[in-house]
């Protein structure tokens, strides 16, 4: 019982004093909101106003001088135009021109444009071109350029086909995105000629001269030991080097 009786009166005593401390640690709460909130520095008027101060430049101004967008990426346009050049004259990987997909297709229809963003240019801000009612893939092949590729494969039944990146030469317009993709059927040489091929392996076959002309390393040296499978695997290569059937080991054509 008195154990109780003396528990409860400690419990009473620090509770006293920790409602005698409240005001104290609230008094110092205050004091340092007051010192943090003192401490921010105002934005000058100047600033506000988007003017820059002096000894500081304009981030916008800056970033519009470099080509650069707001997030500071800049655009691959940018380096490719002029500067200082009449709007109008600027090509078409430098403006935006008001397309519209409803136009009658193959017919010429006039486009309002403007320089792109960051573009240094003079002259009046919009003008017109003139372009063929096509989208840019839709083009004829001699109108824009793409890029080969010696990884494919071009002696295979059925014949390879890889994706090329396209893009629309310069003096060309048209609708939609001037780089594209298209699939086009493995063209490409390595120098091969079928004539030599051909001789080789008329005259020289039979000691796998043919196959090590074409890069078949591993057939050329059966042949050798085999002396040309006694004669059948010689005149065998004969018929299918005559009708292209046996190409280059890489895979590319013959030079005819």
């Amino acid at each position: 019982m008195r154990l109780r009786m003396s528990t409860d009166r400690i419990y009473r005593l620090n509770w006293s004093r920790i409602s005698l401390l409240l005001p104290f640690f609230s008094f110092l709460f205050i004091l340092t909101r007051g010192d943090s909130s003192s401490s921010s520095v105002e934005v000058p008027s100047s600033s506000r106003d988007g003017l820059s101060t002096p000894g500081t430049q304009s981030t916008s101004s800056t970033n519009s001088s470099k080509g650069q967008t707001d997030n500071g990426v800049t655009e691959s346009y940018i380096h490719q135009c002029p500067s200082l050049t009449l709007c109008q004259d600027l090509g078409p990987d430098c403006i935006t021109c008001n397309f519209s997909s409803s136009c009658i297709y193959g017919q010429i229809h006039t486009v309002t444009c403007k320089a792109k963003q960051f573009i240094n240019c003079t002259g009046p801000e919009k003008f017109e071109r003139q372009l063929e009612c096509r989208f840019c893939y839709q083009l004829d092949p001699s109108n824009y350029t793409c890029n080969s590729s010696t990884s494919c494969r071009v002696v295979a039944a059925p014949r390879q086909k890889y994706v090329s990146t396209c893009k629309v030469k310069e003096p060309v317009m048209c609708l939609g995105n001037r780089s594209f993709y298209k699939y086009r059927l493995c063209n490409w040489t390595s120098g091969y000629r079928w004539s030599v091929a051909l001789l080789l392996s008329i005259t020289l076959g039979g000691f796998g001269v043919d196959r090590f002309y074409l890069g078949l390393w591993e057939e050329g040296i059966g042949k050798l030991f085999s002396f040309g499978g006694l004669g059948v695997w010689t005149i065998i290569d004969v018929i299918l080097i005559a009708i292209g059937y046996i190409g280059p080991a890489d895979g590319s054509l013959y030079i005819y």
